[in-house]
């Protein structure tokens, strides 16, 4: 059990952190895009992530009139240990169909410089199906929404 600075092994994060629920935003430019984001506090990403919210490139969708239902598409962020991977599979699960899973970032993508760790999973792909991987470590908050406007694409292609 964790105490002080230490972290447990079942419950990864600080002492008396808990992982948020989901939050739901929109694109600005395109409130069909609907994004839920697991605020499981994940290093560089999860920052890059916030500067997309604060400068207004993704905003909380309570204030947007949504269209019927799009896609929604769950963010996965940073490096999944063995110990977060149960939190991605419980998000993904807790998302209503229609629903995509974006990897964004190294870390995400493929364990980053953490890929060697036994505890790291590498790649998110291995837990859920991915329909876009964000390169970069950390991507620009830019390279989000080229992102999830290539995952609208392909969506409005099939």
């Amino acid at each position: 059990m964790g105490s002080g600075n230490t972290l447990d092994l079942v419950n990864p994060c600080p002492p008396g952190y808990q992982p948020s629920s989901p939050r739901t935003y929109v694109v600005a430019a395109d409130p069909s895009l609907r994004v839920q984001i697991l605020d499981i506090g994940l290093a560089c990403c999860s920052l890059e992530v916030g500067s997309a919210i604060t400068t207004g490139l993704l905003v909380d969708s309570a204030t947007v009139p949504s269209p019927d239902h799009g896609t929604t598409i769950l963010l996965i962020s940073g490096t999944v240990t063995d110990a977060l991977a149960p939190a991605v599979l419980r998000a993904w699960e807790q998302v209503p169909e229609p629903k995509a899973a974006v990897s964004f970032g190294a870390c995400a993508n493929t364990g980053g410089p953490y890929w060697d760790a036994p505890s790291v999973t590498k790649g998110v792909d291995q837990l859920v199906p991915v329909s876009v991987y964000i390169p970069g470590c950390p991507p620009r908050p830019e390279a989000l929404i080229a992102g999830l406007r290539q995952l609208r694409d392909e969506i409005t292609v099939n």
